[in-house]
């Protein structure tokens, strides 16, 4: 798969680029759920039938992180992650176009004959909510239009799982209440967050389950406070932890920001400066403040075997 770039307006080098017509599904994909999979399968099947290369565009930053709405939490997937599952997929192109102030001022006429066109996008395969151009005036019938009917549109219908529409918003839902069985069942994976382990308090330790202060490497979407049963990957081996999402109440009443402390069972060794990658399995509790360490301590063990037992079949 070739990763590509693009602003707007288009650079000449990209406009003059040798580019067969190609099968193009456009869309934030904002976490890359089962749903966005459904629309990109659909653009590399039609594209194989079609005898075309089959392409993405998406779009960096998230377009609620520069036009600044409040309900932006971060993201599901950042793209890194996304790109590796685009090329999964069977994706031949990927293009990545900067969204910033000047490109959210667009209009859907100058999207569609200004980026399309030149990239000469034979069919374009979006969601039944797909909306583009400013304010998000242009929709999926507005592409064949505004393309003077010489560009196909396939509209796929909303994925649905026992009756329910798969969503970004569903999957952040899920995370804020912990409810992490069906972000991972919408997501048709754990959902993840990357890090590197740094220095913390080092308490844990004192307490007999040392930690790993996780900061993590992007914004992700932090599930809500508590504590979680997790697969922690570290440099190509797999360990099964417990992880606290939280601001440690038992020894802070001024702290704000989250911290996420894994502890990995069964695994002794350094781990500062280190990647992990987590992945979320199941939620055990939600994070408090406990009267005395002891009862802490107390608390901690059992989560210990609540999250062993939860992982016993767990790869």
């Amino acid at each position: 798969m070739e990763t590509i770039t693009l602003s707007y307006p288009l650079p000449e080098d990209i406009i003059a680029r040798d580019t067969r017509p190609q099968v193009m599904a456009i869309g934030q994909f904002d976490g890359l759920h089962l749903g966005h999979e459904s629309v990109i399968k659909s653009a590399v099947n039609l594209a194989v039938r079609l005898g075309l290369p089959a392409a993405v565009m998406t779009f960096h930053p998230h377009p609620k992180e520069v036009m600044k709405k409040g309900d932006y939490d971060g993201y599901l997937t950042p793209p890194h992650v996304k790109e590796q599952l685009f090329r999964e997929l069977g994706v031949d192109y990927l293009y990545i176009v900067d969204f910033n102030d000047d490109f959210s001022q667009v209009s859907p006429h100058h999207f569609v004959c200004d980026m399309l066109l030149p990239l000469k996008v034979h069919t374009a395969v979006v969601g039944f909510d797909f909306r583009y151009g400013y304010r998000g005036e242009g929709h999926a019938d507005t592409l064949r239009e505004l393309s003077g009917n010489t560009m196909e549109v396939c509209t796929m219908p909303a994925f649905l799982i026992h009756d329910e529409k798969v969503s970004s918003s569903g999957i952040r839902k899920a995370l804020q209440e912990g409810n992490i069985s069906l972000a991972n069942r919408w997501l048709g994976r754990r959902y993840t967050i990357n890090g590197t382990v740094m220095h913390g308090e080092k308490r844990g330790r004192l307490l007999g389950f040392p930690t790993a202060n996780m900061k993590p490497n992007e914004h992700f979407v932090l599930p809500t406070k508590g504590v979680y049963a997790v697969r922690a990957n570290l440099e190509g081996a797999s360990f099964s932890g417990v992880m606290n999402v939280g601001v440690k109440p038992t020894f802070h009443s001024d702290v704000v920001a989250p911290s996420l402390e894994i502890h990995l069972l069964d695994f002794n060794g350094d781990l500062y400066g280190k990647q992990l990658e987590v992945e979320l399995v199941e939620f055990i509790r939600a994070e408090r403040k406990f009267e005395s360490v002891e009862k802490l301590i107390a608390q901690i063990k059992v989560d210990a075997e609540t999250a062993r037992g939860m992982l016993l079949s767990v790869k």
